[in-house]
């Protein structure tokens, strides 16, 4: 799929705009004599900015006009050449034609329509043609641009002269503003209108003590305090207006995203051998740019599995009578005040039963809870940490940690949701509910307790008043039967082990849910229900899993605001983390790493002892047998070329003892043909990383994702 170029030239005119302004200032500072090698060097990477951005877009008269001069500033940054008066009129001549043709471009020319360089000019600044080294050097440089010889002539360059220096003085119509300084005036406006709702109780309090006034005062007092909520109101709406337009102002649309997933599908399915085209839908949809920027990776994750673990070989899409060109669909469309964004392939779906085995051969879930999951339950384990169910880890695939980096920054970061749907030799859906921005979100503020917590709107699904004889007992959980679903009941206070509330007749219920997992909370109170303006946690308190960040509730009052997802697992957890997590957490990883390289050996350990693991190291496949049967390993890292023994075989022979069958087992070598790979999969091997595109990102990654 190709680029549509002329939605991209707005932006290159944008960037031009702000390149010739400083073109133009650094050759004039040349001229002053100011000959710093960093002016230089400034020119120089200004041109080749330009340079670069015109070649993208195929504007060819700029480029080629930009990449004379690049030469030449190239020779003034080595020194072969000298900022003579001669060199900086060739500078000043192609500055000036430069600015002409963005301007054009501006106007809205068409890109084949735009000036061109004369030869003698791009020669001269190319040195191709002779030019004096220093202005006492005698020997004159050819004209580089004849100048008009008629009066006629004259004329009509004293007219191109005085229409460009028009078009110069003339203001545009844009203002780029730093992003950072946008995102304070953001930041300035959700304050601004978090703290006017506090305007609001001010009213309610007037309202009492005008109450205790003599009837006297009363009805001048009605008078003011109605001429008062008026004003409140009028306010409300302006300041909401106000935010509403400060946020559109960082709003971009999704083809930020899309268009070069696009492009990317096509790169990544003939690099797996595959056939495949992407078709977009809702490009123009606009997100707030801190979405935009976040949502990228997860985007990126999904269209490598969907390439990889979904959409067959064009032989094998022939055989079951699809066409041999795979298709990927990334659709968007707005529902309210959020964003829906689908990704779709028509592969051969997700193997329910290769879910079911995997999850159990990683012990992420024993055999009694794997039975009570629904089938929607079941697909919904890929989302855990070091699931996959290829059986082999690949760079295309993600390395096995695509998934749950997926969930965890749809859900944690952006307060959406993501749910997946696949149908066995149909393809496989994965769908995004993500909120426009997230600047400001609206809350749900309940007591619990005394304290004066918050729930983000995306997570809770009703509030209602039950007794406590509506509830069952399910296993010794008090459970609520509501329209026929079976949703465990907690209280909210005794979950955060506050102070626990009085029984009442009637208990006030908030149901939360995340995807298919629902929680009823028993609360004390409805608070509010208002758009606010959510704090980052300070860096002291960001380790705790439960409290999302903060909201403001008055003055110099702040509540928590809790995190849902984090309460389903603590709940399921029994209130506590298990002994067996806190036992995983305590101790450092082991690890044995096998290779015949000493360079390669001490790197590899230089990377893991710096994440904490604990590493042991073997010099050949027989010695690493010997370290790993006589120890225990949490992991094995091996070569595949080795004296004695090599890493295939080493793997193999690992996976005949009991004690190293389910064991993480990576291969990191320089063979990188596919055979190889596959000598990996029938050996045993978990991962396969080529030395060729060694990362240490990439190890550490893989290992988080095959030790959970």
């Amino acid at each position: 799929m190709a680029f549509d170029l002329s939605r991209f030239i707005a932006r290159f005119v944008e960037e031009a705009q702000d390149h010739l302004p400083r073109l133009k200032e650094g050759v004039d500072a040349l001229g002053r004599g100011e000959r710093h090698a960093e002016e230089i060097n400034a020119l120089f990477r200004a041109m080749h900015t330009l340079k670069g951005s015109s070649r993208m877009l195929r504007l060819d008269a700029i480029t080629s006009l930009a990449h004379s001069a690049e030469e030449l500033l190239s020779a003034l940054r080595d020194g072969t050449r000298k900022p003579t008066p001669d060199t900086l009129e060739l500078l000043n001549q192609a500055v000036e034609l430069l600015d002409t043709q963005v301007n054009r471009l501006a106007e809205g020319h068409a890109p084949d329509t735009l000036p061109t360089a004369d030869p003698a000019l791009c020669q001269a600044m190319e040195g191709t043609t002779a030019a004096p080294a220093s202005a006492s050097d005698p020997a004159p440089i050819p004209a580089p641009v004849p100048g008009p010889t008629s009066a006629a002539e004259k004329n009509v360059a004293q007219a191109a002269t005085d229409e460009a220096l028009s078009r110069r003085l003339k203001l545009s119509d844009t203002v780029r503003v730093r992003l950072e300084r946008l995102d304070d005036l953001i930041r300035l406006m959700g304050e601004v209108l978090s703290g006017h709702h506090q305007q609001h109780d001010l009213l309610d309090r007037a309202q009492a003590l005008g109450k205790a006034l003599p009837s006297t005062y009363q009805s001048a007092f009605r008078a003011f305090h109605r001429d008062l909520k008026d004003s409140v109101l009028t306010q409300d709406a302006l300041m909401s207006d106000l935010h509403d337009r400060a946020l559109q102002m960082r709003m971009l649309p999704l083809s930020v995203v899309f268009d070069p997933l696009a492009q990317m599908t096509r790169d990544l399915a003939h690099a797996l051998n595959k056939q495949a085209s992407c078709e977009l839908q809702g490009s123009e949809i606009e997100l707030d740019r801190q979405m935009i920027d976040r949502l990228s990776e997860p985007l990126i994750h999904l269209l490598r599995n969907a390439l990889d673990h979904g959409l067959e070989t064009p032989d094998l899409r022939r055989q079951v009578g699809k066409a041999a060109k795979g298709r990927v669909s990334l659709k968007a469309w707005q529902d309210g005040g959020w964003v829906v964004i689908e990704l779709s392939d028509d592969g051969a779906g997700i193997d329910i039963d290769a879910v079911r085995q995997k999850a159990l051969g990683r012990q992420l879930i024993n055999e009694e809870q794997l039975t009570t999951l629904s089938e929607h339950e079941t697909l919904e384990l890929i989302f855990l940490p070091g699931f996959s169910t290829k059986p082999l880890i690949t760079d295309m695939s993600g390395r096995g940690v695509g998934m749950d980096v997926v969930k965890r920054t749809v859900v944690d970061e952006l307060s959406g949701d993501i749910r997946v749907d696949s149908q066995p030799g149909k393809g496989t859906t994965f769908a995004l509910r993500l909120p426009l921005s997230l600047a400001m979100l609206r809350v749900l503020l309940i007591r619990a307790g005394s304290q004066t917590l918050g729930f983000t709107a995306p997570y809770v699904q009703e509030l209602l008043k039950v007794t406590p004889d509506d509830f069952i007992d399910t296993a010794g959980q008090p459970t609520l039967v509501l329209r026929d679903e079976f949703i465990p009941v907690v209280s909210l206070a005794s979950l955060l082990g506050l102070e626990a509330p009085t029984e009442n007749a009637q208990v006030l219920l908030l149901i939360v849910h995340q995807g298919s997992q629902k929680l009823a909370l028993i609360v004390e109170e409805l608070i509010d229900e208002r758009d606010m303006v959510i704090k980052p946690l300070p860096p002291h308190l960001r380790h705790l899993p439960l409290v999302a960040g903060m909201v403001s509730v008055g003055r110099n009052d702040l509540a928590s605001l809790l995190h849902v997802p984090a309460l389903l697992t603590q709940v399921k957890r029994g209130g506590r983390r298990s002994s067996i997590l806190e036992l995983k957490q305590a101790r450092a990883h082991r690890i044995l790493i096998v290779d015949d390289s000493l360079n390669t050996r001490e790197i590899e350990k230089d990377v893991l002892e710096a994440w904490g693991y604990r590493v042991s190291l073997a010099e050949n496949g027989r010695d690493g047998l010997t370290k790993a049967l006589a120890d225990s390993f949490d992991a094995v890292l091996t070569d595949v070329e080795m004296p004695i023994m090599d890493g295939f075989t080493l793997t193999a022979r690992l996976r005949e003892h009991e004690r190293y069958q389910q064991v993480p087992i990576i291969i990191i070598t320089s063979r990188e043909k596919e055979s190889d790979r596959q000598r990996g999969i029938d050996a045993g091997a978990d991962a396969y990383i080529v030395k060729g595109s060694f990362d240490q990102n990439n190890l550490v990654d893989t290992l988080k994702a095959l030790l959970g």
